[in-house]
């Protein structure tokens, strides 16, 4: 924990994304309008001590849907990239423990998988299905789960022939419990950089899907709507689109360098 603290990337993605999950947890407290209350008189505002980020095209507070919008980004990543861990997790330990004829149909199958470019196939999962904010978490957790099973895979090939798990398999220890109590704990620490920069590949997804008018819909606010809504003032209302596209970055900013340091820290090796 102190060389996790001690390393500047680390440190430094940590306090962004607790400040943005602050601002997301303390939504209500910390906005003083509500992010869909309309106030067609006061529409295309520029930021004042009233409204602190400015007014959308009806009159909503920007500030509000900002942080509104952080509840939404947020939790689309950390629940997407939870579900993909879990599926990564599941088949990336099948393969590499039994190996044979199992490793060979799951690889085949996320070799599959990774055949087809992430964004078109989540372009036409969400086509086919209603888009909201549940479908948007599950299409991205369902095609982002293939390279956590690979870094699984590789580690409990290594971990499977110490001498910890040979000792396990003699006192008749159940291949579950080998694999949920000895393996998979051993092998996290590449699934847990893993999953920290995959968390900010999924905001930008859950991002772009929003933007395109296919991701959370409108009146729930997230960043990628707000600045859907921008496109129609882009000449006039700079704020508009300058504060969701500063909040994106620096959300996507601050996991990257979280990533990035717990890489350092978790596999020196790398």
């Amino acid at each position: 924990m102190i060389n996790l603290l001690r390393n500047k990337l680390t440190l430094s993605g940590a306090i962004i994304i607790v400040l943005m999950s602050f601002f997301a947890v303390f939504a209500p407290v910390i906005c003083h309008y509500q992010p869909d209350d309309i106030d067609i008189g006061n529409y295309l505002l520029a930021p004042s001590a009233t409204h602190w980020l400015g007014t959308d095209l009806l009159g909503r507070d920007l500030f509000s849907r900002m942080v509104y919008g952080a509840r939404i980004s947020l939790s689309v990543g950390l629940v997407s990239i939870g579900i993909a861990v879990v599926i990564g997790i599941f088949f990336g330990a099948l393969a590499g423990y039994y190996g044979g004829v199992i490793d060979t149909l799951v690889m085949r199958f996320v070799d599959i998988m990774l055949c087809f470019p992430s964004i078109f196939l989540i372009l036409a999962l969400v086509a086919l299905l209603e888009p909201n904010i549940m479908v948007i978490m599950a299409v991205i957790g369902l095609t982002g789960w293939m390279g956590i099973a690979r870094l699984i895979r590789a580690e409990i090939l290594s971990l499977k022939e110490r001498d910890f798990v040979s000792a396990a398999r003699a006192c008749g220890v159940s291949d579950i419990t080998i694999i949920a109590r000895h393996l998979v704990p051993n092998a996290i620490g590449p699934v847990i950089v893993s999953a920290t920069l995959g968390v900010a590949a999924a905001i930008l997804v859950e991002s772009s899907l929003s933007f395109l008018g296919i991701g959370v819909q409108p009146p729930t606010p997230s960043w990628g709507n707000i600045l859907m809504d921008a496109k129609s003032s882009l000449g006039v209302a700079w704020w508009m689109t300058l504060f969701p596209g500063l909040a994106i970055f620096i959300t996507v900013l601050g996991y990257n360098l979280l990533g990035e340091g717990l890489r350092d820290t978790l596999m020196p090796r790398a």
